[in-house]
């Protein structure tokens, strides 16, 4: 991208950077199944290997459930030794026999361990496969996002879909298909090998499960709305901390912490109650089974003791039984639990699908491209851009209900330099974003060499800028990287003529490695004005056709402006440039000087023709130069 874009994005905050009143919890996830959908229709790019591990998953357990009901034979022969040595009818125990059941038993445990292992490392790799198009899905569909998005959204609550949302799918698919799988497969083996030892004890065991699932239905009711509250509120707390950080330093000169803690408080208190209220309930499950269970495990105790008595069931069978009524209670509670973690990536899901879901900029239908090949003849459609502009009866409202530029008409001849001047709020920002495409007119047109700027692409278009805000940004980088952001091809001498260009080349070299010190992640580590600089070695690196400077100057002291403004006068020798400048004074040269009010231009012509007509430019003008007030204050004794 050749145009180094410097400035920041403005944000729709509450006092101090907030995002306005605390709203109450989410009572419930919007489309739980729909999210769901979606994210099956992520996993079904993975079937093969799900089916691999529903495979593995199944047979592991398998392997597991025969375990108690082998071991129930070794009871038994250890029983019927002994008790055919007192009978005097039989040789005592068979250790033999009992050595060949142990050591098959040991061979099933082992074949569930590698299936064991095979399906949890299958399902990590998939897992995370998915979070990783996930995150590849967010990082394209923010580069597809309209402007407007960012203007109205907290940076934190972004971030935090790509951080926390993801994290939390990643971990509980990882949980949740492996358990499923495994807990119904167990729930539906033990149950058949109980059936195979005693239906009678079986139906006593069964009495569990709908006594559990009216524990679990009421837990996952209560649960839902707790668990999706907390992911929006974690998203509300980071969103708050990411901009009281980044505005630290505005936040403590007014005096906004107590302010900013309030906030931060009222946030954290709902995300406290939210997440105490999910957890506690998720872990209500874990005793109340254990209860159920042990219910149960009495019940068959006692039942099965009275079948021994008569005869109707051996001891290991009793054995084996009661082993498999411990573990039938085991995969009730993982599927209990299951369906808390399922709550937890549904509202995940679900704010990253919603995300994914926000409108998009509208697609680019190019039916003229820029020719940047001085060896290609143009064509109807491949032109060179010689640099004219011409704004059309241009109509623009950030909200469509409330124009704020109303009837604009200007035309720019090619290597022109254009200022646009007004008081605050009188569009003229606003006309450089249109001219960027950062947002689409909403009636009549721009044009560039008689061209509608929309039938350009934005990427093509946007290269035939550079541009310099007031307020600058730089990334962690060196400072030879972030002057080469202006074009990534250019060379390191191209990087230095650049910076001896913006006045930049000579500061660098005090800094220690020069043109390799990092800049830390708030830029921090240069003087305000040393960023301008930078911003400004970045554009002249770009070698624009259009240049846009929005109160380039503003952060450097007097001396630097004059050598700044002198390499800028070069650099917009042959290029249409547009300054927007509230020091007036520095833009008397200007060959066209556009004065707005109210989103509307009110004058235009050169410093002299605007002075002489003695109007609302004059006006602004003058202003800057009248002289404060000589009436001396007196002081009044202190008493």
């Amino acid at each position: 991208m050749s145009n180094p874009m410097s400035g920041s994005t403005p944000r729709k905050r509450g006092p101090l950077g907030g995002r306005g009143p605390v709203r109450g919890p989410v009572e419930k996830a919007k489309d739980f199944k729909g999210s769901m959908k979606k994210l099956l229709q992520y996993l079904g790019k993975y079937k093969f290997r799900i089916f691999l591990v529903m495979g593995t998953a199944m047979l592991s357990t398998i392997f597991t459930i025969v375990g108690p009901k082998v071991l129930g034979n070794a009871t038994t022969e250890i029983f019927n030794g002994i008790m055919g040595k007192i009978a005097g009818t039989g040789t005592g125990i068979d250790f033999g026999r009992i050595a060949q059941i142990l050591l098959f038993l040991l061979g099933l445990y082992l074949i569930s361990l590698v299936f064991s292992y095979l399906q949890g490392w299958i399902m990590t790799g998939v897992s995370m496969r998915v979070t990783y198009h996930l995150r590849n899905d967010i990082m394209k569909k923010i580069n597809r996002m309209p402007l407007n998005y960012f203007d109205t959204t907290s940076h934190g609550e972004v971030l935090s879909r790509v951080t926390n949302d993801i994290d939390t799918l990643s971990q509980t698919l990882n949980q949740s298909i492996t358990q499923i799988i495994t807990s119904v497969t167990m729930v539906v083996g033990i149950i058949a090998m109980m059936f195979s030892i005693s239906w009678q004890l079986t139906l006593v065991a069964l009495c569990v499960i709908p006594v559990s699932l009216v524990f679990i239905l009421i837990i996952v009711k209560h649960s839902q709305k707790y668990f999706a509250a907390q992911q929006e509120y974690l998203g509300h707390v980071n969103g708050h901390v990411e901009e009281m950080y980044g505005g630290h330093t505005v936040m403590k000169a007014f005096n906004g912490e107590e302010a900013s803690m309030q906030q931060f408080d009222q946030y954290n208190e709902t995300l406290y109650k939210s997440a105490w209220k999910s957890q506690f309930l998720s872990g209500l499950m874990q005793p109340v089974m254990n209860f159920v269970a042990n219910v149960g495990y009495v019940a068959v105790c006692i039942v099965g003791g009275w079948l021994a008595a008569g005869g109707r069931l051996d001891v290991g069978g009793i054995q084996a039984f009661i082993q498999y009524v411990r573990q039938f209670t085991q995969p009730i509670t993982q599927i209990a639990n299951i369906s808390n973690i399922l709550q937890q990536t549904a509202a995940a899901a679900e704010r990253v699908f919603e995300f994914l879901a926000e409108s998009e900029e509208a697609p680019d239908t190019p039916v003229v491209h820029i020719n940047n090949d001085d060896t290609l003849p143009d064509t109807d459609t491949l032109v060179h851009i010689k640099g004219s502009v011409q704004f059309a009866h241009v109509k623009f409202g950030y909200n469509p209900s409330k124009t704020i530029i109303h009837d604009f008409c200007a035309s720019i001849q090619p290597g022109q330099k254009v200022a646009i001047v007004g008081p605050t709020g009188a569009g003229k920002t606003t006309m450089v974003k249109l001219l960027m495409r950062f947002y689409d007119v909403n009636e009549g047109a721009i044009l560039i060499d008689g061209y509608d700027i929309r039938n350009f692409s934005r990427q093509e278009l946007r290269s035939v800028f550079g541009m310099v805000l007031q307020d600058t940004w730089l990334y962690n980088g060196t400072i030879r990287e972030n002057i080469r952001y202006g074009r990534l091809d250019a060379d390191d001498d191209d990087v230095i003529a650049a910076a001896k260009a913006a006045q930049v080349h000579h500061f660098v070299r005090t800094l220690p490695g020069a043109y390799d010190m990092v800049l830390n992640e708030e830029a921090s580590n240069v003087s305000q004005g040393q960023k301008q600089l930078l911003t400004i070695a970045r554009a002249i690196l770009s070698d624009p056709k259009i240049l846009i400077l929005d109160e380039a100057t503003s952060s450097v002291d007097t001396r630097t402006e004059v050598l700044i403004q002198k390499a800028m006068d070069n650099l917009m020798k042959g290029r249409t440039s547009f300054v927007i400048a509230h020091r007036l004074s520095t833009i008397r040269d200007a060959d066209l000087i556009l004065c707005m009010k109210d989103g509307d231009i009110v004058e235009q012509g050169t410093h002299e023709e605007l002075m002489k007509k003695n109007g609302f430019y004059a006006n602004l003008y003058n202003s800057q130069f009248e002289k404060a007030s000589t009436s001396p204050v007196r002081l009044q004794p202190a008493t």
